[in-house]
């Protein structure tokens, strides 16, 4: 009788031996057959892109921050090093701390509050709706999404004008300025109209993907909308909640298109920080200084980074 050791023994399999290393100097070879440098040589006209119109503009913008860089004058020659003195200066303007205050309601009141809350809304009620409905719906809503934005704001300049604007036909109120008595209300307003359409579709996916058995669950025990909205749906969707908050909030912290409409006026009561930074390097207010404005726009990326950082550190917490 055969030893049962032996049989074991001869089921383990080998060691394979090892690949050769290909000698130094020869050609790598990728998984998709191609050289190194074969390789580089294919994304090289990216970099380059990259590079010249991502890379240099940042780096310049760095540069020129620290010195007193004009659009005209002797500073635009010949500028001086000033140092930190931009960024301090913007810390100490009223005008710059009120800017970043409108950028901050900005973004709260049309971004986080109202495209959230009404592309959810739009996106829960059209699920249930008839295909017809629900597409005429949609294609209404994403009509303001695909508007070029100049398009979109000399719209609503007309529907708010004072004189013969739609808004005061509608409500018979002639002669209100809108856009001068209640100008960032008229602005969140705006902004919730034109980019709820980008919240509808992200939720309407994520909706999709909710077991529709523990929605009927859910409303066999007795549980009302918004219990299961808070206690089924939401679990389902809530990567996708952080998603979309992250995105239309920096979009819309970055977003020019309020100058469209009130030029950050009447007396920088509509003035966000991108209009406000237009305003100091082009805009005449600021006489040209593109570099106290260069330095507004680095400080603009390091509160978008705050921002990013924030989302981040929530979204490993709800993997963990």
């Amino acid at each position: 009788m055969a030893d049962p050791g032996v049989g074991a023994a001869t089921l383990v399999e080998a060691p394979r031996p090892e690949e050769p290393r290909p000698a130094r100097g020869a050609t790598r070879i990728d998984g998709a057959g191609l050289g190194v440098s074969r390789a580089l040589g294919f994304v090289a006209p990216a970099l380059l892109l990259i590079g010249i119109f991502l890379i240099f503009p940042a780096l310049w913008t760095i540069y020129i921050g620290l010195t007193d860089y004009q659009l005209t004058g002797p500073a635009s020659v010949a500028p001086a090093v000033v140092g930190l003195g931009n960024y301090l200066e913007a810390l100490a303007d009223p005008l710059f701390g009120n800017a970043l205050w409108l950028s901050v309601l900005f973004v709260l009141g049309s971004a986080v509050i109202g495209q959230n809350v009404l592309g959810f809304a739009l996106a829960w009620t059209l699920r249930s709706a008839g295909p017809g409905l629900r597409r005429t719906v949609e294609a209404l809503v994403l009509l303001s999404w695909i508007l070029p934005g100049v398009v979109v704001a000399y719209l609503w300049v007309a529907v708010l004008s004072r004189d013969g604007g739609t808004l005061n036909a509608m409500l018979n109120t002639p002669g209100v300025a809108w856009l001068i008595q209640y100008p960032m209300t008229c602005l969140i307003v705006f902004n919730i109209w034109r980019g709820t359409a980008f919240s509808m579709m992200l939720y309407g996916s994520a909706l999709a993907a909710v077991p529709p058995s523990q929605i009927e669950t859910a409303r066999m025990v007795g549980a009302s909308r918004l219990q299961t909205v808070r206690d089924v749906v939401f679990p389902h969707i809530r990567g996708h909640v952080l998603t979309n908050t992250l995105l239309i909030s920096l979009w819309t912290f970055n977003d020019f298109t309020p100058f469209l409409l009130t030029a950050g006026g009447p007396n920088h009561q509509s003035e966000t920080l991108p209009v406000f930074i237009y305003q100091q390097a082009i805009g005449g207010e600021g006489n040209g200084r593109l570099g106290y404005a260069s330095a507004i726009s680095l400080l603009l990326l390091l509160a978008n980074l705050v921002l990013a950082l924030v989302y981040l550190g929530v979204l490993r917490r709800r993997r963990a």
